[in-house]
């Protein structure tokens, strides 16, 4: 899609349990805005708790987009949401309304505000070659392979990254050209006061009190049992879902591994691990500007700072 629709747009985003929703409604009512969900997870059906996804009476007070599209037994690539996104602004905008995305994701952010490398289409054959001889081989060795044709992109991909590792590798064999070479070319930064991408931030600490607060109101609410229904259903879930923090760990919980308070323990830590994670990614975006907060906010108040800082942008 011609991304300067979605650089013109609004964006809110920051680590997971800082009060990107409260905000959100009440900013996309100011703007006279839809809000489009920036955030994977929210894309399935089903997984409601897990995700904090806005309620269904949230979605009432300003219509939302891109909030169950898919099955949990699906997966959704990068580029489909890209495409999906470009289609929710045209909707949007062909009432008259403006857009504001909403979420935590960033690497959606990232191909949003800069675009994407479409690449070759998949070559099923030549991943399953690279895969049993990856099995064959000693560990590390797709790492080797691909650090020989394109030691950029290797130095940014895990050793144990198979699914990218192999597809970098692919799309060297298919185009004669590293994959690192063609994704610079969507690397184009522009400076914070050329775009309205509004990032929350929180103290450390009050952001993992909150967020420890919100894994136990989530078991609360009946995690458990949501994942139990999801793992019920005539289909496997989709490695995406399955490894969705929170959900993860509550199936080795389901399958014995550990007990139930310990679980709740290791989602808490696993989503203060994610969070930072998070931060590190807005930070490297120059797009981003950092918007502080603290405490019980007043959001109205927020939404108007947000407001009068883009036009003074």
């Amino acid at each position: 899609m011609p991304f300067t629709r979605a650089r013109d747009c609004w964006y809110l985003t920051g680590p997971t349990a800082v009060g990107k929703t409260e905000i959100a409604l009440v900013l996309a009512r100011q703007l006279g805005a839809e809000i489009v969900s920036l955030d994977s997870m929210a894309l399935y059906r089903g997984m409601d708790i897990g995700t904090a996804k806005p309620s269904p009476h949230e979605r009432t007070l300003v219509p939302h987009h891109l909030i169950d599209i898919i099955e949990p037994h699906e997966e959704f690539s990068l580029a489909q949401y890209v495409d999906a996104a470009g289609a929710a602004i045209d909707e949007i905008r062909s009432r008259g309304r403006d857009v504001l995305f909403a979420g935590g994701t960033p690497l959606y952010l990232k191909a949003l505000l800069r675009g994407i490398f479409y690449g070759p289409p998949a070559d099923e054959a030549l991943r399953g070659e690279l895969a049993a001889e990856a099995r064959r081989r000693e560990p590390g060795w797709l790492h080797g392979r691909l650090a020989a044709i394109d030691p950029a992109a290797a130095a940014r991909l895990h050793p144990n990254d198979t699914r990218r590792l192999i597809r970098a590798i692919e799309v060297y064999e298919k185009t004669g050209q590293p994959i690192s070479q063609w994704q610079q070319q969507f690397d184009v930064r522009r400076s914070a006061d050329q775009c309205r991408v509004f990032v929350l931030e929180r103290p450390r600490a009050e952001l993992h009190a909150r967020i420890d607060r919100r894994v136990e109101q989530m078991f609360a609410a009946g995690l458990v049992d949501e994942v139990c229904h999801l793992l019920s259903g005539p289909l496997p879930l989709s490695k995406t879902a399955r490894q969705a923090v929170g959900y993860r760990e509550v199936i080795e919980h389901l399958e014995g591994q550990r007990g139930l308070p310990e679980t709740v323990e290791r989602v808490q830590q696993h989503t203060r691990q994610f969070a930072r994670r998070q931060m590190t990614w807005f930070r490297s975006l120059s797009e981003c500007r950092p918007l502080p907060i603290a405490g019980d906010v007043n959001v109205a108040e927020v939404a108007r700072r947000i407001v009068a800082a883009a036009g003074s942008g």
